[in-house]
């Protein structure tokens, strides 16, 4: 699996050499791997000695971060259920997006659909892949991010799916599951609240679509479990960055005080920025918020991550074969004027 690659048969489809490629975040494997993580992730610019250690020791406390391993498991579940060839590349560590670019041009791919496994669109994480994409082409340009013409094969780039009926149905599984539970334990109802990584408030300002598409992802998923009345529910954002500039909220930890004002005494919290477990699951939900609350006299609960799950699995291979079956259709609509990339 290091090299990137996931096939159902061991072997790429040559009649079609079609693929599907899921880009990451990516996340060390090791404590000691940390300050070179963090390289990367800001492009070679040192951070400040304190926040290095400050992630290591969060690090430390949830053992290691298993996103690696559970992309790949994820991209096992979508080859399976697609029946085509999957790739994984990460931004900021092994496998590495150009690597497993690379890869599938020595494997013949001609064409992939492209899925960043962070559904909202935003220049800090998506148009970030984006980049890194490109930067893989063999005469890079002075082009935007989104043109990656020079590539070794074509490619649809999925700018977003935040509001994928499928994605929709996962995450309102795993929230009604979770709610459920804590309602009996907490012998009440409990209120949720949807959270998302937060980015800097620039980043909005500029027309980043990123606010919108989480809010609407969370209403969707409430939605999608009517028990849950519409005034039991908050958004708020997380994992602000440590580096100093305002950041979009409201914050977790604010939401909580609001609540607390209200009487509550304990808070249901799903993630639906994020689609598998990490460390801002790991340690700032698990670990931060929940010690948060617990000092404010409020019990927190967690809706389950979507990590490798069937629904989550089946939403992905669903969404890219429909662009491949979408294109088919247009390609045979338009004689010689396929899909560009």
């Amino acid at each position: 699996m290091s090299d990137g690659r996931i096939t159902r048969a061991g072997a790429i489809d040559r009649a079609s050499r079609q693929a599907i490629l899921l880009l990451a975040h990516g996340s060390p494997d090791r404590v000691e791997d940390i300050a070179e993580y963090l390289r990367n992730v800001t492009g070679g610019r040192p951070l400040p000695e304190p926040i290095v250690r400050e992630v290591e020791h969060r690090y430390r406390l949830i053992g290691r971060s298993p996103l690696t391993e559970i992309t790949f498991r994820q991209a096992e579940g979508v080859s399976r259920v697609s029946g085509l060839p999957v790739y994984v590349g990460m931004r900021n560590w092994r496998p590495f997006i150009g690597d497993t670019v690379r890869k599938m041009a020595e494997d013949g791919v001609t064409h992939a659909v492209v899925i960043c496994l962070a559904p909202h669109n935003s220049r800090t994480s998506v148009g970030l892949y984006a980049r890194a994409l490109r930067a893989t082409a063999a005469s890079p340009r002075q082009v935007p991010a989104s043109d990656v013409a020079s590539l070794p094969f074509t490619i649809d780039f999925v700018e977003s799916w935040h509001d994928h009926p499928l994605l929709i149905k996962a995450f309102a599984q795993r929230l009604r599951e979770g709610w459920q539970r804590a309602c009996a334990e907490a012998a009440g109802r409990v209120p949720v609240i949807f959270t998302a990584h937060s980015v800097p408030l620039r980043t909005i300002a500029e027309g980043d679509p990123y606010e919108v598409q989480t809010r609407e992802t969370a209403a969707l998923v409430a939605g999608g479990v009517p028990e849950i009345a519409q005034g039991e529910w908050r958004f708020a954002f997380q994992s602000q960055g440590m580096s100093g500039g305002e950041w979009l909220g409201p914050t977790v930890e604010e939401t909580i005080l609001g609540l607390k004002a209200d009487g509550q005494t304990g808070v249901f919290v799903q993630p639906i920025g994020f689609v598998c477990d990490h460390v801002e699951v790991l340690y700032d939900i698990d670990i931060a918020f929940r010690r948060f609350a617990e000092e404010k006299g409020l019990r927190l609960w967690r809706a389950e991550s979507l990590n490798d799950s069937l629904e989550f699995i089946q939403a992905v291979a669903a969404l890219a074969v429909g662009r491949l079956r979408a294109a088919a259709m247009a390609s045979a609509g338009n004689p010689g004027g396929g899909q560009q990339p």
